[in-house]
């Protein structure tokens, strides 16, 4: 017997969740609209080798959650379990490198074989902005400021904070990479056996353990802050200052890190502890490798993603439709100038419900149980003479207008 239900870790989304997902993604895009980002739509699956590349052999995406399959011509395909690569692979094979800066904004389903918990599916929805081309501060404070101004315009500023550290450049990185090694190694007996598995290939790897031995050992390693050079202090203080002209409230913490190689200078997350465990709900970074990685040479990059539904789960206040107008014929003789009505008041802009059948009674019940605020009643008396009832269904009152005044009328 087959299971008429969805498949664990995916959900049906409508009604109100559904109304406030699609308030996230239209208030994510009016404003990074507004900064000069123009949406890119990826295909939902790509050859694995994007992934694979982008995210590192040894992650936890790659090796346990993504969804692998073959296709018919033998190629391996994935469906994508993030945005950002997918953005890169259509910057190189377009050609987009000729016209640098290049700002893109995305909105879609990703999928990962994960183990569902509130605010974590296995099919989910991401809205995320890459920029890539511009090497200097400007454009790290420029994606902050507009992931803060989005939160923020969610009605959400306040219940958010804005958490940032440093990777610094390569040399910075290379120089923790040495003191984070000979760390873990005096500790490796305590490592799970993927992080001892990832001290040879990526060591860096290991601070995105979710094991909680890994998580005993990471809390006493090296910081990042100890092994930048002077060039990384200048970057960081300069996107640093950046927030402060523009009164952007952050923390600095030290233990925010990104485990590619990829990743450099500044990383940063909004967190809530409103969502339990699952409190990022927008992280983001610099990428400066991440291009060449794949292949497209030396281009800078940095951007962000958000779960659109965590950001939802936030959002205190009913996402509402605009009440209907409720158009009720009298008698089956009025049933086509209802049809007519209703299609000129919705070209009017009005959202209008119609019963498909009943007596007056049984259609202003159905008026009242869609909420609707008013009524336009067509009586056989009143279409003779041009006129049609408006009725508010708050107050009661009615009032007759003119059929060539029914949109003023409501208006």
């Amino acid at each position: 017997m087959s299971k008429v239900q969805c498949v664990r870790g995916t959900y049906d989304l409508y009604g109100e969740a559904k109304r406030k997902a699609k308030k996230v993604i239209a208030t994510g895009s009016s404003i990074v609209e507004k900064y000069g980002f123009e949406e890119i739509e990826t295909p939902i699956f790509e050859f694995t080798e994007v992934f694979s590349r982008n995210l590192g052999d040894t992650s936890d995406i790659v090796t346990k959650e993504m969804y692998c399959f073959e296709d018919r011509g033998g190629e391996s395909l994935t469906l994508r379990p993030e945005g950002t690569a997918g953005v890169v692979r259509a910057f190189i094979s377009e050609g987009m490198q000729q016209n640098l800066p290049v700002k893109m904004y995305y909105a879609g389903p990703m999928f990962r074989y994960e183990r569902p918990q509130k605010g974590r599916q296995r099919q989910f929805t991401q809205f995320g902005v890459e920029l890539l081309g511009v090497e200097t501060p400007q454009a790290d404070i420029e994606v902050i400021a507009m992931a803060y101004e989005f939160i923020e315009s969610l009605g959400l500023g306040g219940t958010i904070t804005v958490e940032i550290n440093s990777l610094g450049d390569k040399a910075s990185r290379d120089a923790y990479r040495e003191k984070l090694v000979a760390y873990l190694k005096a500790n490796y007996d305590r490592l799970s056996e993927d992080s001892k598995a990832r001290l040879d290939k990526n060591p860096l790897r290991v601070l995105d353990s979710k094991e909680e031995c890994d998580k005993a050992v990471i809390a006493d390693a090296p910081l990042y802050q100890d092994s930048l050079n002077e060039a990384s202090k200048s970057f960081f203080n300069q996107v640093l200052q950046g927030l402060d002209n523009l009164n952007i409230k952050y923390r600095v913490n030290n233990r925010l890190v990104r485990g590619l190689d990829y990743y450099s200078h500044t990383v940063f997350e909004l967190t809530t502890d409103k969502l339990g465990a699952q409190g990022t709900v927008l992280a983001g970074g610099r990428y400066d490798g991440l291009v060449e990685q794949m292949g497209g040479g030396q281009v800078p990059g940095i951007g962000w993603a958000c779960g659109v539904e965590r950001l939802s789960m936030l959002l205190e206040a009913d996402v509402s439709l605009p009440r209907p107008i409720a158009v009720i014929p009298v008698g089956d003789d009025a049933q086509a100038q209802a049809l007519s009505i209703a299609y000129q008041l919705r070209k009017a802009g009005f959202r209008v419900e119609q019963a498909y059948g009943g007596n007056l009674k049984k259609r202003m019940i159905k008026a009242n149980k869609v909420n609707a605020c008013k009524a336009v009643i067509l009586g056989s008396d009143e279409l003779a003479a041009g006129n049609v009832t408006i009725k508010d269904l708050d107050s009661g009152e009615q009032q007759i207008v003119p059929l060539t005044g029914l949109i003023e009328g409501l208006k």
